[in-house]
């Protein structure tokens, strides 16, 4: 009996088909960018307004170009998330590993950045791109931003690039990042967020949703669902706004822009001291 596939299963499965792209144009004499899976263009080899220009110049030139090649996302969330040396970062929805490997460069030996992907391909990809960049402080792991496998408290920052609108269960991801943050630990993440109402027809497609836009969230609720989940101090920055038109939607009032997402997780306060009067504290 078949099956309807899922968000999940169709967001799995472009990736996988863009890291396998970017490992077969590594592999030809001469390759120019491979179409990512963000933007309604993401599939006919056109230049994807959402990806394009994310990193400054020289600032990549360090990494294995097939991590280039890969990098699907919609900001450069390790250019804003001012890392420290030493630092435990963690990236939802790794990919080929760019985000990964600037990052582990950022918090130096002492630290180290942790990669999280659902996608085998991807996840091989982003391996072999650590391995020829000889960056040892990485780690990339298999598994789902709604159940992120690490310890509760145990990372310093959390990055994503252009991911957690990828997901059905955005408040599951949110309370996820909460609890693997230490107290004071920051959420720093860029992704597509709007700006007034979308159109049913536009959420209901998953060619627009696997497009990075038909998930994105409105600004207010992003904003609401990180407080619900316990962060403080939440705030948006756009980083980038988008014609509507050369996201494939044609005139629609609401705007889709690149965000630069950023939260903190409140730093713990020791319970008060007791005020008892009984045999045990009171003379």
């Amino acid at each position: 009996m078949s099956t309807t596939p899922t968000i999940t299963d169709i967001v799995q499965e472009r990736y996988g088909a863009a890291a396998r792209r970017v490992l077969q144009a590594e592999g030809a004499a001469s390759c120019g960018p491979v179409s990512s899976c963000c933007g309604a263009a993401a599939f006919d080899g056109t230049v994807d307004p959402i990806t394009a220009d994310l990193y400054v110049s020289g600032e990549t030139d360090v990494l294995p170009p097939a991590a280039v090649l890969a990098s699907l996302g919609c900001g450069n969330p390790t250019a804003l998330a001012a890392l420290e040396p030493g630092q435990v970062v963690l990236d939802l929805g790794s990919g080929g590993g760019i985000d990964v490997l600037l990052s582990a460069r950022r918090v130096g030996p002492t630290g180290k950045a942790y990669g999280l992907d659902m996608t085998a391909d991807m996840l091989a990809l982003a391996r072999k791109n650590a391995a020829e960049a000889g960056v040892t402080n990485v780690e990339f792991i298999e598994g789902h931003i709604e159940a992120i496998p690490l310890p509760d408290a145990s990372v310093d920052v959390i990055i994503s690039n252009c991911v957690v609108n990828l997901s059905a269960d955005k408040r599951r991801v949110l309370a996820e990042a909460f609890r693997v943050l230490k107290p004071g630990g920051r959420f720093a993440v860029s992704d597509v967020v709007v700006r007034g109402e979308v159109p049913d027809a536009v959420r209901r497609s998953m060619e627009l949703w696997v497009g990075c836009v038909a998930g994105a969230l409105e600004e207010s609720e992003f904003l609401a669902l990180l407080a619900d989940a316990g962060f403080e101090d939440a705030s948006i920055e756009p980083t980038r706004v988008y014609d509507a038109r050369e996201l494939g939607l044609g005139e629609h009032a609401a705007s889709f822009m690149a965000g630069f997402v950023r939260a903190t997780k409140p730093v713990e306060t020791p319970a008060p001291a007791s005020s008892c009067c009984g045999p045990t504290c009171c003379a």
